[in-house]
C-alpha cells in the first residue's frame, strides 16, 4: 500500500474527505503530490484527524457496542499515518493491542510519539509495511480498521479478501470509504464563478481516477461494499455516516487547517483547475486579501464520513 496514511486529511484525489488522515498521494516524478516533506504534511494530517476526533470516537464506540462485537484483543489500523485513530482505538478498546500499519517511517514515528503522550505506548506497536506485498506480516486481528486505504490498492476485492483472512472468528473489518465532499466555503464566495469547491471536487475526482488507473493490478470494482463483504465471505453488519460540522466562525486551529488543506489542494490539482479558479485560489490563500481564507467570516468545515462493517462468522 503506497498510500501513506495518517487519519483525517483531505484526500487530494478523492471526491470526499477521508475518515483517516491518510496522505493519499501518488504520481510520477515532479508531481507535488510525490515531493512530500513529512515534517510539513505530518502535522497537517495529525491536525485534521484531531478535528475529526469526535467522529472517530463515535464510530469506534458504535463498533464496540454492537451485539455481535467480539472481544477485541488485537487491532490492525491499516494506513495509520501519525496514529491519531490508532491511539483512539487503544482508548476505546482498553484490553487490545493496537498495531499501526503504514509505509512511511516518519509517520510511524509520529504515531509512537503520540502514543507516549496519550499513555497507550505499552499497547501500541508500529509496523512498516507495504500492501498487498506484506499481508503475511500483519498477523491475526479481531478488528481491522481500514480508513480510506482500500482504494489505494489496485485489486480492492483481493485486498478485502486478505483482510477477511486475517480476522479471527467473530472479527470485524471497519471499512471507511465514501461519505460526502467536504465543504469549507459558501457556494458563492463573491469572487470568481460560484461553485468553486464543486469544481475542485470534480478535478479531484479526475485525479483520483488517474491514480487508480496507475496502481499495480488495478481493477474496476462496483463500490457496493456490502456486496463485496459478502463476496469475500464476510457478513455485512451495517453502515453509518458520521458528521463533522464546525460552523463559521471557525476557531484558530480549524481555520489554520482549512488554509493548509486548500493550499495543498491548490498544489496537487494544478493544471486540472481553470486559470480563473487558480487565480481565485491565489486570492483566497493570500493572507493580506480581505476576501481570503485568513479573514473571511464565512469559512466553515462540514463533512461526512461513512463506515461499513463486515464480520467473520
Amino acid at each position: 500500500m503506497s498510500s501513506h496514511a495518517g487519519h483525517g486529511h483531505h484526500d487530494a484525489h478523492a471526491p470526499a474527505t477521508p475518515v483517516h488522515a491518510h496522505a493519499h498521494v501518488h504520481g510520477s516524478g515532479g508531481d507535488p503530490a510525490t515531493d512530500i516533506d513529512w515534517d510539513v504534511l505530518g502535522p497537517l494530517l495529525e491536525q485534521e484527524a484531531e478535528l475529526n476526533g469526535a467522529q472517530y470516537e463515535e464510530a469506534a464506540r458504535w463498533i464496540a457496542a454492537l451485539p455481535t462485537a467480539p472481544k477485541v484483543r488485537r487491532v490492525l489500523d491499516i494506513g495509520s499515518g501519525p496514529g491519531v485513530v490508532s491511539c483512539l482505538l487503544a482508548e476505546v478498546f482498553p484490553e487490545a493491542e493496537v498495531v499501526a500499519v503504514d509505509a512511511t517511517p516518519a509517520l510511524l514515528e509520529r504515531a509512537k510519539n503520540r502514543a507516549r503522550r496519550h499513555g497507550v505506548i505499552d499497547r501500541l506497536q508500529t509496523l512498516e509495511a507495504e500492501l498487498p506485498a506484506n499481508f503475511d506480516r500483519l498477523g491475526e486481528a479481531d478488528l481491522i480498521w481500514a480508513g480510506n486505504s482500500l482504494h489505494h490498492l489496485g485489486d480492492q476485492r483481493a485486498a478485502l479478501a486478505g483482510f477477511a483472512g486475517l480476522l479471527r472468528s467473530g472479527g470485524t473489518v471497519a471499512l471507511v470509504e465514501g461519505g460526502l465532499p467536504t465543504r469549507r466555503l459558501p457556494r458563492d464566495i463573491g469572487i470568481g464563478q460560484p461553485g468553486l469547491e464543486a469544481r475542485m471536487g470534480a478535478a479531484a475526482a479526475t485525479r483520483f481516477e488517474h491514480m487508480r488507473s496507475e496502481l499495480p493490478g488495478a481493477k474496476r470494482e462496483t463500490e457496493d461494499w456490502s456486496a463485496l463483504f459478502t463476496a469475500v465471505g464476510l457478513v455485512p453488519q451495517g453502515t453509518r455516516s458520521f458528521l463533522l460540522d464546525l460552523p463559521a466562525p471557525l476557531s484558530g486551529p480549524a481555520r489554520d487547517h482549512v488554509v493548509a488543506s486548500i493550499t495543498r489542494e491548490r498544489e496537487v490539482l494544478g493544471d486540472l483547475l481553470s486559470a480563473e479558479d487558480s487565480a481565485v485560489l491565489d486570492r483566497l490563500l493570500d493572507p493580506e486579501d480581505p476576501e481570503g481564507l485568513h479573514r473571511r467570516p464565512d469559512v466553515h468545515l462540514l463533512a461526512a464520513r461513512t463506515v461499513h462493517l463486515g464480520r467473520r462468522d
